[in-house]
């Protein structure tokens, strides 16, 4: 297929009238600096390419954090989940659903929509191209130039879904005349083994490669059993069920059930990745860089665990540790990223210079995912639900995401301005097969295995947007920065299927007549069959009609900057900004409100379907900041600091959105309140917050061999109106837990207001958004010793800090089923011994020392517990480089 297809005649027509001449102008040259004495312990220029041209860090003025591959190395980050509290106001967690997204969450704002519809709200970018899929975040990061994380809106360069802020991965590049390369070994706690490896390759004077690599394997930190769960309730009239062996049948699936050891139990890491890299200077003023990667996980996923310590003393304690899980679907995740760059640099005198990116990539997704985790209902939690098995699984059973990105710049100088300019165009066509199935046998009603299936089989989006940026050194130190993108946002899908077996009619249509219903016996195992259910796919649908999906909408978005900077000496650097980002809207698949009503009516309107593709508009956000950055004590200290403050409108959530009342099948109880509520999944927009603090970061070298880094952030992230806020099961269900735990009961609305009558609204102003803790810092610490013979020992020890969170709008500070990660600080310590001239070097380190348990992501489920994500373990090993 074509690449440069779509919109070429428009970019190579933007090339043609782009390709002009301009006079010189060295905007970023540093003023003159008096001389001054160098001790040999000078903190280094550190340069980013936050205004899209390499600028120096410290007079750029953007919030911006760059880290290196050696501190990356150092501190055992593999991919962006690692950067989680190394730098202000940036939280990362891992997806609760199974889809292998991340969340990443820069002063409260952030994303929960992890599907093939979601638009994350901090952009990723790898070597400046944007990438829109939040599983593209888990790809590893290996020989990297660094990472920069810009904060607050990026609407105009890094315009698509920067809603909160952007990050950008960028490689090394290949060098001509150099044979470096470098080679790594890392040995660790839970059979950790993990190899790099990465070559430069000077083939001539104008064409160069890089080659890089790098493998992770490593065993699981659970305990996972098999999962053969039988009801033992003789006092409901439910006991096992045996074969004619007289041997218990599993009321829980058994027909993806099998023993897998640590190695390939969930929390695993099986990834390895490759980048080879070409750059050939074709003549003086034009240059080509192109890039292939491949990133594969092979790795059995992630799985949401109950938090044991919340659940200490309650009747769903757990029974072991943390760590110990029964699995009955083991995780299975086949998964590939491949990705094509192509850029091209023509340099049109000293001042001027046109950048054309171009860049392809396809995701290739296949998983298998426990629901459950093997926590089942207690005797006390039938007398209330009356469901006695607690089995379900998600099974992405294909996806495969292709996106195109074209980027064409225009960067230069005349006089004293500087200024970029561009055109963005973005293509997304993306298919998927994503099925649940849930087991809830019920004790004074007919149970049935239930089943949804997605068939998504083109899902398009196309984003356009042109832009430009000038920077205007008005007079003598001022500088004035004026910006604007104008972008276009469209979504299409055609012909999406989505099957139901809640809304047949039928109970028993997950056994495809393959098994009939016997008074008095409940269905087990044995009755599970190969060809039910959303693991078989569309096959497995036979007899059900779908909700077909075609749909398409568009959203047009002018967002800007308007910026001030002055240079008060040669060290020191103050920057004011007022700036917007946008995030697009959207909509989900076909679904028919009243679908689960008696006869598939609604109680709130004419009888008969009503449906709805729950559109949502875009989020919008308006930052102030004013900030500074500087050098003290002959350039042994840098410091920067910014204060900010945001409006964030129509925050876009998802979740289960309320659409009105059903007629339910059966009365209403109070295990079950809002069973006659209509409830869908889906994206709103939710709230309207403000959001402001405080971020200090820098580097202290106070005397020969020592460093200290430090980060310290204050957040005030507030929800300020949300008005139609009503409580469902996705958040803080209304279940009889709330009674015993001394949770706020749900309170039915019987007020004026018709959109809220016959809800559970709740009011959420002054709420913190979720994760947002309210302060967190960070100090990390070095000293080199010299020894005999050149030979260089650096101990490094650090601490990180973090304040309460919350990972759910409604804050729900509650000992037992709160959805909070309390207070927490852990620790770090290496101790790295570097040979005479550094080509090698040797370490010993451990992570997490205090072995704390943090949950980076959480929810309550009802019967009354929590499940979340963790951070992992206390982790510890060896680590061994060698550079040539």
């Amino acid at each position: 297929m074509s690449l440069l297809k779509p919109h070429t005649t428009l970019i190579s027509a933007a090339v043609a009238s782009a390709c002009i001449a301009m006079p010189a102008l060295a905007q970023d040259t540093p003023p003159a600096a008096t001389p001054r004495q160098n001790t040999g312990e000078a903190i280094a220029e550190v340069r980013v390419t936050a205004t899209r041209h390499s600028t120096s860090l410290l007079r750029t003025p953007v919030s911006v954090t760059a880290v290196g591959q050696e501190e990356l190395t150092r501190k055992g980050i593999t991919d962006v989940r690692g950067l989680s509290g190394e730098v202000p106001n940036l939280q990362l967690g891992s997806a609760t659903d199974g889809s292998s997204g991340v969340k990443i969450s820069v002063r409260g704002v952030s994303s929960n929509d992890f599907t093939e519809i979601g638009n994350p709200a901090v952009s990723l970018n790898v070597d400046g191209i944007y990438t829109p899929r939040p599983q593209s975040a888990l790809a590893l990061l290996f020989d990297l130039e660094q990472v920069e994380v810009l904060r607050g809106p990026q609407g105009t360069l890094f315009g698509r879904n920067a809603t909160g802020g952007s990050i950008n991965i960028i490689p090394n590049k290949p060098q001509f005349n150099s044979t470096e390369g470098n080679a790594g070994l890392t040995l660790g706690r839970y059979n950790l083994r993990q190899v790099t490896a990465v070559q430069n390759i000077p083939v001539s004077d104008t064409f160069a490669m890089r080659a890089t690599m790098m493998v992770i394997k490593r065993d699981s930190y659970l305990n996972q059993e098999q999962d053969f769960y039988a009801a033992n309730f003789p006092e409901f009239g439910v006991t096992p069920a045996r074969d004619a062996a007289g041997n218990v049948i599993p009321d829980v699936d058994q027909r993806y059930n099998r023993k897998v050891g640590a190695s390939d139990a969930y929390g695993n890491k099986d990834e390895w990745a490759a980048r080879l890299q070409g750059r050939w200077k074709i003549r003086n003023d034009l240059e080509w860089l192109g890039a292939y990667e491949r990133y594969t996980n092979k790795g059995a996923g992630d799985i949401a665990l109950k938090d044991c310590t919340m659940a200490a003393g309650t009747a769903h304690a757990c029974p072991g540790g943390q760590w110990d899980v029964k699995i009955n679907r083991p995780g299975e995740l086949d998964w590939n990223i491949d990705t094509f760059r192509n850029r091209l640099t023509w340099s049109v005198n000293d001042h001027t210079t046109v950048e054309y990116n171009v860049s392809y990539s396809e995701q290739n997704r296949r998983q298998i995912r426990d629901g459950d985790s093997g926590y089942q209902p207690l005797a006390e939690d039938i007398n209330i639900y009356g469901g006695f098995v607690n089995d379900s699984a998600g099974f992405t059973n294909s996806s495969k995401f292709k996106t195109t990105v074209q980027e064409l710049q225009l960067r230069g100088e005349q006089g004293n301005l500087r200024y970029v300019t561009g055109l963005f165009w973005m293509h997304e066509k993306n298919a998927i097969e994503f099925g649940e199935d849930s087991i809830s046998a019920m004790v004074n009603a007919p149970g049935a295995p239930y089943y949804a299936l997605y068939d998504q089989t083109d899902r398009q989006s196309e984003s356009m947007a042109a832009f430009g940026q000038v920077d205007w050194a008005f007079a003598p130190k001022w500088n004035l920065t004026v910006g604007g993108r104008m972008t276009r946002d469209e979504r299409e899908d055609k012909n999406g299927k989505f099957y139901d077996s809640g809304t047949t009619g039928d109970p028993y249509s997950y056994f495809q007549g393959q098994y009939t219903p016997i008074p008095g016996r409940f269905f087990n195992s044995s009755d599970l069959k190969p060809g039910m259910g959303s693991y078989y796919g569309v096959a497995g649908m036979a007899g059900i009609t779908p909700d077909v999906s075609s749909n398409r909408d568009s959203w047009n978005k002018f967002t800007w900057r308007l910026g001030l900077s002055y240079q008060v000496t040669p060290d020191d650097f103050v920057f004011g900004s007022l700036s917007t980002g946008y995030k697009a809207g959207g909509f989900s698949d076909k679904q028919n409100i009243c679908a689960r009503g008696l006869g598939g009516n609604c109680a709130d309107r004419e009888p008969g379907p009503h449906y709805t593709f729950l559109p949502w508009k875009p989020e919008t956000l308006t930052n102030f900041e004013v900030g500074y950055k500087g050098r003290m004590l002959d350039n042994r200290l840098s410091f920067s600091a910014t204060a900010f403050h945001s409006r964030y409108k129509d925050m876009q959530m998802t979740g289960a959105v309320e659409m009105g009342k059903i007629i339910p099948a059966i009365p209403c109880t109070a295990a079950n309140p809002s069973c006659d509520s209509a409830v869908l999944y889906g994206t709103t927009n939710a709230a309207e917050a403000k959001i402001s603090g405080l971020e200090l970061e820098g580097k202290y070298r106070p005397w020969a061999g020592a460093e200290v880094n430090f980060q310290y952030s204050h957040l005030r992230a507030k929800v300020v109106s949300y008005p139609d806020y009503t409580q469902t099961w996705r958040d803080v269900p209304c279940g009889p837990f709330r009674a015993t735990y001394g949770v706020e009961p749900c309170v039915r609305y019987t007020g004026p207001n018709q959109a809220l009558v016959g809800r559970f609204p709740a009011n959420v102003v002054g709420n913190d958004l979720p994760n947002a803790p309210r302060n967190s810092a960070r100090i990390e610490v070095s000293q080199r010793f010299m020894l005999a013979g050149d030979y260089e020992l650096t101990p490094r020890l650090s601490a990180r800090w973090q304040d309460k969170m919350y990972f759910s709008i409604q804050n729900l500070d509650n000992p037992k089923v709160g959805n909070q990660q309390n207070a927490y600080a852990t620790y770090d310590a290496s101790l790295r011994l570097t040979a005479p001239g550094g080509n090698w070097r040797a370490e010993v380190y451990v992570n997490n020392l205090n072995d704390v348990l943090a949950k980076n992501n959480a929810r309550i489920v009802d019967p009354g517990y929590v499940i979340g994500q963790y951070n992992e373990p206390r982790m510890f090993g060896v680590r061994v480089g060698v550079d040539w």
